[in-house]
This record gives structure tokens, sequence and C-alpha cells, in this order.
């Protein structure tokens, strides 16, 4: 394996971390990881470790405001610097690999920034999976939170507003362990700013998820807690691929490359790609 990192100049000027895994063997595709919220580029090892071996490359790059990027804490000031940083991003990795198909990898936000990014630039891929897809506001979510958090958007935009619940990452106590001992994850609030963004982008999702016709891949456990499941059929019935697949796992928590069933989820994926490459 070969690894490659660096620094890029995101949107606004500042400095995005990224790294890149390279397969010994002959690169049959790329794996362009989008990560999720607080978290970073880093924790996509078991996809990485599965499908190395396998011939594929994979990229990630640490959105802004998190791991070793730039910015403050879980915060952005408009949804597009993540969509528009991460199209700088996907062209260095075009560049790099002029010839080989890239898939789209987004899990959580980050799937939600794969499914904004898809809007404007599904021509460039070949396909994409989501996981964890943050597309659905929570159902506990009151009105009035949603109203307030519009409000201290605008008035108080870098004041901390909900905190993720660690437990609910995942089933597996090391996985929690791990992530909650991760200098690079975030344990804070994220921003009113990065919450109303948040938002906005779900509805644009919503409304336009029907324009996506690139192959599609779901991934969705059936227990998550930290987004609301029925976001998956949502979009699985919204988009306009004739080629789409959702995945449900029973009992699966959030971060499903990372429950005790990895190697069952894993090996769906891998099959799904093989597929897609015929």
């Amino acid at each position: 394996m070969k690894h490659r990192e660096g620094f890029f100049k995101g949107v606004g000027g500042s400095e995005i971390y990224y790294q890149g895994w390279l397969p010994e063997k002959e690169m049959k595709a790329v794996l362009l990881i989008v990560h999720g919220l607080a978290e970073h580029s880093g924790r996509y090892a078991n996809v990485i470790d599965h499908f190395l071996p396998l011939g594929y490359a994979a990229y990630g790059l640490d959105q802004i405001g998190h791991g070793k990027s730039e910015g403050k804490r879980a915060h952005v000031e408009r949804f597009k610097v993540f969509t528009d940083t991460l199209k700088v991003y996907f062209d260095m990795v075009r560049e790099w690999h002029p010839d080989v198909p890239i898939f789209l990898v987004g899990h959580s936000m980050g799937a939600l920034i794969g499914a904004a990014y898809l809007l404007d630039h599904q021509y460039e891929l070949t396909g994409a999976i989501l996981s964890g897809a943050t597309v659905k506001v929570p159902e506990g979510i009151s009105p009035v939170i949603i109203f307030m958090g519009k409000v201290l958007s605008l008035l108080a935009p870098k004041m901390g507003l909900i905190q993720l619940e660690a437990d609910g990452v995942s089933r597996d106590a090391k996985v929690v362990n791990a992530y909650i001992n991760d200098p690079l994850v975030y344990i804070g609030k994220y921003t009113a700013r990065l919450g109303a963004e948040l938002l906005k982008a779900m509805k644009r999702v919503a409304t336009q998820a029907s324009t996506i016709n690139l192959p599609l891949l779901i991934l969705q456990g059936s227990e998550d807690k930290l987004v609301d499941p029925v976001g998956a059929q949502m979009l699985y019935d919204t988009v306009g691929s004739e080629d789409k697949t959702l995945k449900l796992y029973n009992g699966l928590y959030h971060e499903v490359y990372n429950e005790p069933e990895r190697e069952q989820v894993l090996k769906d994926v891998e099959v799904w790609l093989e597929g897609q490459l015929k």
C-alpha cells in the first residue's frame, strides 16, 4: 500500500487536509470518501483495508472545520463551501487518475454533501454509495427548535447548538471508545449556522433528488440513533436512477462500516461495485 497526504486550498482559502491510499496491484477504480459530521477521513480503515487488496484506491479529505483541516470546529458559513471544496478535490484526483472510474462514498453528513454534489456534478462519477445519509430531519426535533436554530444562525452563527451522542455511532464498544478518544474527532456541539445550512441542504436534496440518475447504492442501519432511518427509503424512492439499490440492515446503528456485521456490509458494497465495473 502507498499512502499520500497533503494540503490544498479550499474555497475561501482554508488549508484542507487530504490523504490517499493506493493499491500495489493495477487500479480498477477510486473510492472518493466524504466523511460525516465531527469526524475525519482517517476513520475509514475498515473500508480501505477491505478494498485496497481488491485493486481499489481510496481518497478522502477532512472537511473544513474537521480533522486536520483549518476552520472553526463543526462550523461552515455556507453549505456550498463543502460541495465546492469537494469539487476542487475531485478535480485533483481526476488529474492524478484520468482514466479510472471514480465512485463517491459518502457517510452521514458526507452522504448529504455527496447527494448535493451529485445534483451538480453526477456526470463526472461512475456511481455513488451513500450510508447513514442525513437527508431527513429527525422526528424528535420540534419545529420550535428548528425555528430557534435559524434565528441563532443569523444572530449568533458560531454558537454551539447540538452535540452528537457517541454511543449512537456503533454497537461495538471498541469503536465508540476509539471515537471518544480520537483527538481528531470533535466531541463538542456543532454550530447554529452549520445546523441551519444542513437543513437547507436537506430540503434541496429532497426537492431535486429526482434529477439524480447515476447508479446509486444506499446503506442504512435500521436502529440508527443519529439520523432518521426513514430518510434512506425517502432518498431511494425519490432519486431518478434506474440502477438503484437500498440495503437496510436490521439492528445496525449509524456507522454500518464499523458495526460487528461490517464484513457483510463491505461484501455487499464489493458485489455492487464489481457489478458496476463489468
